[in-house]
């Protein structure tokens, strides 16, 4: 049984899709039910002493759905990040977004630059919003980082981890989980979980809440982490 605390814990939020459809909804009424759990599962990280919560809000691949609801997912960042400022700063929140941000909307960009320089002091809890994220592309874009300083230079762990994005700041994950019952990674941190605990569960996203949470931690702690040791 684990006896450290769950500092990073990740998630991949799936399912706002099939509650919405369960529902006889629309998807988009899926994504504002996902919204609204998420709030919840911050103040719930948080309160459990949660230091640092991934998300994953948007993938590399997620840009293959149709247009219509790529174009409102991105209205959505724009609009919905600037307006939980005050609720972020309520609850000393720090909101990092790690992703390549290079073809985001513009509207999108700004939200994401105003809301971190304003939650840049906050420590209670890091939220990381992964946006137009892939974990091989993360990979990908550390390595031409380092080949563009330097192209013969050789390429060590430790120099691909320093060129990625917030790795001074964010440590490696501790536990990535997934909602509604999918058991795969999507392409999610895939560096940074490299001896992360794997944890996945059948309730759809949006209905995800503080007792999901104290699941997760309770399902973490039960686990004994060996790091290629032995127990």
């Amino acid at each position: 049984m684990s006896t450290e605390n769950l500092t990073h814990l990740a998630v991949i939020m799936d399912g706002n899709g099939r509650w919405a459809k369960k529902r006889n909804l629309p998807r988009t009424a899926g994504h504002l039910a996902g919204l609204k759990a998420l709030k919840k599962i911050i103040l719930a990280s948080k309160k459990s002493d949660v230091k640092f919560l991934s998300l994953y809000a948007f993938s590399t691949e997620n840009w293959r759905r149709p247009d219509s609801e790529v174009n409102y997912l991105m209205n959505l960042i724009a609009s919905k990040l600037p307006s939980e400022i005050k609720f972020y700063k309520s609850e000393q929140i720090r909101i990092l977004v790690r992703g390549d941000r290079t073809n985001l909307p513009k509207a999108a960009i700004n939200a994401i630059n105003k809301v971190e320089d304003e939650t840049k002091e906050f420590s209670a809890i890091t939220v990381i919003l992964c946006i137009n994220y892939g974990g091989h592309d993360e990979i990908v874009r550390s390595v031409n980082s380092i080949l563009k300083e330097n192209p013969t230079t050789e390429i060590t762990e430790d120099l691909i981890k320093s060129h990625m994005q917030f790795n001074d700041i964010v440590p490696c994950v501790d536990m990535i989980v997934r909602s509604a019952g999918e058991k795969r990674l999507s392409n999610f941190l895939l560096w940074e979980s490299a001896y992360a605990e794997l944890g996945f569960y059948d309730t759809l996203f949006p209905d995800w809440d503080e007792q999901m949470i104290n699941i997760v931690i309770k399902d973490y702690q039960s686990r004994i982490r060996k790091f290629g040791g032995i127990s």
